[in-house]
């Protein structure tokens, strides 16, 4: 997980950049497994991503990949602070896959 935290008033432009981001993995980032943008409902500038990577180096090669360079010139333009990096190593998921009707 990592947390973002927008200069006040522009989490917005955060927003606009991670979007942009998120719009180029399929192709740049096979390794991206998952890439989920949540807002914080306690704190206006904060922005929360959840990141999954495959493999080994699937977290290398995302920092490798050139929309993820692209990223870090964004995001050091409207951000107030350093990004706050949580690693965490998942033990148990379940996801709910209905069929359709």
């Amino acid at each position: 997980m990592v947390r973002l935290l927008a200069q006040p008033g522009r989490r917005p432009a955060l927003l606009d950049a991670l979007h942009r981001y998120a719009d180029e993995l399929l192709d740049a980032e096979p390794e991206t497994e998952a890439f989920v943008v949540c807002l914080d409902p306690q704190e206006a500038n904060a922005v929360w991503l959840f990141e999954w990577f495959s493999g080994p180096d699937g977290q290398q090669l995302h920092r490798q990949s050139q929309p993820f360079a692209t990223l870090i010139d964004d995001l050091s333009q409207v951000l107030a602070e350093e990004p706050q990096v949580l690693p965490l190593e998942p033990l148990r998921m379940h996801i709910n896959v209905r069929p359709d009707p």
